[in-house]
């Protein structure tokens, strides 16, 4: 316990780590504070009841904005629209031929797709802000007291604002920060929402008895189980031997040793996870506005949480982003061709062709393993509210599933990005001289 409280005081000893960890909690004050400022024309307190009492997508959207849109606030958006602009481009990129040769222009040409990415995320921003105030015209008056088409400007005025606000904050602390900006607004998001959801769990057990303390017990050991699963799984790796033979350059001897090659179990992260949440949320958001009740009833089903259908199509997604991912940033032919280059032999396989075939083999094989576990992890808090009868949605979604797969995932992020630091200028990290945090991938 002293090496971890001894490693976050040697951070404040170096000037420039500690000038990024104070400007990262700055700026996520600040995205905390947006979250409180209302939009005009809606009443923030009969939405929030409304909310409270649905549950199902209201309540899994507001899980990510950190309660801004319960409080319909200028952060309503939250990070979402940037992320699924992500998500869409980055599909792009294959597909399109300059899109591909943008991104191997290196700085330069990832700038551009940057720019790209943000002027998507603005287009979606008014996509959305045009639903969402459709929607809560949709709700009655007590929620929107003046609808018109005055309300519905000023709606996607102030929500695309606000997100395109989020977005620079994030990307300021990516910059300036310890890293990982759009990651650590969501797990701000979703640490905002941890003491209501403590409290009402309490109330549930204690105060109306709609829960009985076994149930709050198998609720407390699942989130556990979740956690320790998720930081297994998160830091655990196929290490495959490679060995390379000892060159003489006059009289330096070098290799001629064993090293390892580490493929990650899940090399994705909680990446296929935002980005399945994303892409279910924008059929949803079309139910509340067609008015069909063919096409209302398909979006129901597949998009809505608590129904099998969604449960199908998130695990379906999860599992094809962990592929998607994986096979954007794992490059078995680049690998093989660097290890033939320095004379590194994979025991038993030959060089060559047949060595990315070996590790394209292998990284398949525990990627599948991976995104089932993700997937299964996931789709937790569908089973809880099923069979163990829980009544509070937000509970559920806190207590198991990605809320606990995201925070988990982004602590160990940020824990790495300050590790790095201290281990540059000498110092121990967080886990001592015994072993180092594993680094891992993140949005």
């Amino acid at each position: 316990m002293s090496q971890p409280l001894e490693a976050f005081k040697n951070a404040f000893k170096i000037p420039e780590l500690k000038s990024r960890i104070i400007f990262t909690l700055v700026m996520l004050a600040i995205y905390r504070l947006g979250c409180h400022v209302p939009a005009p024309g809606i009443d923030g307190a009969a939405l929030a009841q409304k909310i409270s009492q649905g549950g199902g997508l209201l309540g899994f959207y507001d899980m990510f904005s950190g309660g801004a849109f319960a409080r319909a606030t200028v952060f309503t958006l939250g990070i979402m629209p940037y992320i699924t602009a992500s998500i869409i481009l980055s599909l792009l990129i294959p597909i399109i031929p300059a899109l591909e040769k943008l991104q191997k222009e290196g700085q330069q040409g990832q700038q551009k797709i940057n720019d790209y990415t943000r002027y998507g995320t603005i287009v979606l921003c008014i996509i959305q802000s045009t639903g969402i105030a459709w929607f809560l015209q949709g709700l009655g008056r007590e929620i929107v007291p003046n609808p018109g088409p005055m309300f519905i400007f000023t709606c996607i005025l102030s929500f695309t604002t606000g997100a395109a606000f989020v977005m620079w904050i994030g990307e300021q602390i990516s910059e300036f920060g310890i890293g990982n900006g759009m990651s650590l607004i969501i797990f701000t998001s979703i640490v905002s929402r941890m003491p209501a959801a403590l409290r009402h769990l309490v109330q549930l057990v204690f105060v109306s008895k709609q829960l009985n303390m076994f149930q709050a017990l198998v609720l407390v050991f699942l989130m556990v189980a979740v956690i320790a699963g998720a930081i297994a799984i998160t830091t655990g790796q196929r290490r495959i031997p490679v060995q390379y033979p000892r060159q003489v350059k006059g009289r330096r001897v070098s290799g001629g040793q064993k090293t390892y090659l580490p493929l990650r179990v899940n090399q994705a992260g909680v990446i296929p996870i935002i980005f399945a949440s994303s892409i279910l949320s924008l059929p949803a958001y079309l139910g509340d506005t067609i008015r069909i009740p063919a096409i209302e009833w398909i979006i129901r089903e597949l998009f809505y949480p608590g129904n099998f259908g969604y449960a199908i199509c998130y695990g379906g997604l999860i599992i094809f982003f962990s592929f998607f991912y994986t096979a954007i940033t794992f490059n078995p032919v680049e690998i093989a061709d660097n290890m033939k280059k320095y004379g590194g032999v994979i025991v038993g396989v030959r060089p060559g062709k047949a060595t990315a075939e070996y590790l394209n083999h292998i990284m398949t094989r525990i990627t599948l393993a991976g995104s089932i576990f993700l997937a299964v992890i996931a789709l937790l808090p569908e089973a809880v509210y099923f069979f163990i009868k829980v009544p509070d949605w937000t509970i559920v979604q806190f207590f198991g599933g990605t809320s606990l797969l995201i925070l988990v995932g982004v602590a160990l992020d940020t824990i790495k990005q300050i590790e790095q630091h201290l281990l540059m200028r000498h110092y121990d990290g967080f886990s001592g001289k015994a072993g180092r945090i594993r680094s891992r991938r993140s949005f």
